[in-house]
């Protein structure tokens, strides 16, 4: 990373201490207030559905917010207190004040007693009910003799949605997105360590004169991107690829989940920017089950997003719990991931297909000065087990550190490229097949179009 390592880790660890304490849900003050401090760092825009607006299937909600919730034993004494953890109120819970017996309450309790001293997350974004979230010490150390005031003062409202976007633009004709969710209280990976590192890659880019367009969506998980996806239905259906920026920032190895084609030119880019970076990551499957990649890549858009992640959602033990917390996420950890999606850009910026201007035979390099002139001095190499030079662990003990692919010798890297360059492949067709860096071929690239050698063909196709 070139980048002022120490200045981007001060600011990506002040956005996550400056966020996590907010509460935020799909719709709300949460929402605006993250958002707007975002604002601050990249180029987005806001923008606001109203309650009551059709997106498809689905019908936007009426807008909640909280401002005090809790729940005071016989004595007066608070047992569970929302200012304490915005994850002991269930995310939609209505208003409400009551006196309740014990039987009255329990049913209105989540716990999680794998985890007893974690307070689970829980939501009722559509079926109008109320409850609280605690630990499982916490519950067991209830009173269930005595009665217990409940005390809820949120609201339930015509009101809006709020996302917000940011677009950067190419001259290629392509664009690519990165998108990612902002509706999570108090939960540091999942997903404000995604909201992170979106806004630090955005403000990244935007410093770039870059050669192809991307797109960034910050919005409510599931509800915020099918508003987006309704609002923005032709645009969206050009998308080349892109990414859900989501669980970055755990302290586990990286990994990858492929997008629904798992061979798209997404997919090469993010496992050739792992290779260059020396990491073998996790490797995960495309699955319908997951977060907004279901929604992208649904049959009426079917656009391909992978993930890069650092202990992905439902794979780490404090998934949707209050340990997933700032003691669990650091900054540093982010800037490991972001390093990765970085790398993932410059592969996607500089990659393009090649043809060769002597496609009968290979050219003779000599008289260019780019082959020995004493001849017979070219020895085999040894074989390679892999692009990268080592031998691939099972997926499920993925995330080791590996050596990078080394260069090849300049005449095979060069013999390489002028075999491929039948307009078919692209460079990082090419770096996978010879197994040589793909920074070494670009360098080559640019020599033999130099030499007349190449002309530049269409894009990369985006999938084989």
């Amino acid at each position: 990373m070139t980048r002022d390592r120490a200045a981007l880790k001060a600011l990506a660890d002040g956005l996550l201490r400056e966020l996590f304490p907010i509460c935020r849900s799909i719709t709300g003050q949460g929402v605006r207030q993250s958002l707007a401090i975002l604002q601050r760092h990249a180029p987005l825009a806001i923008q606001e559905y109203p309650s009551g607006t059709p997106c498809f299937d689905w019908t936007i909600p009426r807008e909640w917010n909280a401002r005090e919730a809790w729940i005071k034993d016989s004595s007066g004494r608070k047992v569970v207190d929302f200012a304490v953890s915005n994850l002991h109120l269930v995310s939609y819970s209505v208003p409400l004040r009551a006196t309740l017996t014990w039987d009255e309450l329990a049913p209105h309790l989540h716990t999680l007693a794998r985890l007893p001293r974690a307070i689970p997350y829980r939501t009722s974004y559509y079926k109008e009910d109320w409850g609280f979230c605690l630990s499982q010490e916490r519950y067991d150390a209830l009173d269930r003799h005595g009665t217990h005031e409940v005390f809820i003062d949120s609201e339930l409202k015509q009101g809006s949605l709020t996302l917000a976007e940011a677009r950067l633009p190419g001259g290629s004709g392509r664009e690519y997105l990165f998108s990612t969710y902002c509706c999570h209280p108090s939960l540091a990976n999942d997903n404000l360590s995604g909201l992170v590192l979106t806004t630090l890659l955005c403000r990244e880019l935007a410093g770039r004169d870059l050669r192809h367009g991307y797109r960034f969506v910050i919005a409510p998980e599931t509800i915020g991107v099918i508003a987006y996806l309704a609002h923005n239905q032709e645009a969206m259906r050009s998308l080349t690829g892109g990414f859900v920026v989501t669980c970055v920032g755990g302290p586990g190895p990286l990994g990858y989940q492929e997008t629904f084609l798992g061979d798209h030119h997404i997919d090469r880019a993010a496992r050739q920017a792992f290779r260059e970076l020396g990491i073998e990551p996790l490797r995960h499957a495309f699955a319908p089950n997951g977060s907004d990649e279901r929604q992208y890549s649904s049959p009426g858009f079917r656009i391909p997003v992978g993930s890069i992640c650092k202990d992905k959602y439902f794979a780490y033990d404090y998934y949707h719990t209050s340990l997933d917390d700032l003691d669990f996420v650091k900054a540093g950890q982010i800037l490991e991931t972001l390093e990765v999606y970085l790398k993932a850009v410059e592969i996607l910026e500089q990659d393009e297909v090649l043809i060769s201007t002597n496609p009968n035979c290979e050219p003779q390099l000599g008289r260019r000065g780019l082959y020995p002139q004493l001849g017979g001095k070219l020895l085999p190499s040894p074989p390679r087990t892999s692009a990268t030079g080592a031998v691939q662990p099972p997926p499920e003990l993925g995330g080791p550190q590996v050596q990078p692919p080394p260069e090849l010798d300049t005449v095979d890297a060069l013999l390489w490229i002028l075999f491929l360059a039948d307009g078919q492949n692209s460079l990082l067709d090419m770096a996978r097949r010879s197994g040589a860096p793909f920074g070494q071929l670009r360098r080559l690239a640019d020599t033999l179009l130099a030499e007349g050698l190449l002309r530049r063909g269409q894009e990369p196709p985006n999938h084989a």
